[in-house]
């Protein structure tokens, strides 16, 4: 992607596809899926979880797996609400700038 991310719309990301996941998941899976909207290396994605965890946005458990601990991720009441703030921006963000993309809307 030739457009930058910046921090709010990586968390926006994160917070996005840990949500879908009831019972939370886990760090690969959501690096796999973040990479299906944006290019992000695992050394980015950490960082923002921990910052999400640090927010009260995030809540961390361990489970085993094949014999060793797997870190979850699920999204705790905190970190929907800042995941429907998210989302309700990128509508008017996303909205504004196709209209200056169409022609629809005077800069």
């Amino acid at each position: 992607m030739v457009f930058n991310t910046g921090a709010a719309l990586l968390d926006a990301i994160v917070l996005a596809v840990v949500s879908r996941e009831k019972e939370g998941t886990y760090g690969y899976k959501i690096t796999q899926d973040v990479r299906k909207a944006i290019d992000v290396s695992e050394s980015t994605l950490y960082p923002v979880l921990r910052r999400l965890q640090k927010d009260e946005c995030l809540e961390v458990y361990d489970r085993q797996f094949d014999g060793r601990n797997r870190r979850y991720y699920k999204v705790t009441e905190r970190g929907m609400a800042q995941l429907n703030l998210y989302h309700e921006e990128w509508k008017n963000y996303s909205r504004k700038i196709s209209e200056i993309f169409e022609g629809g809307a005077s800069v």
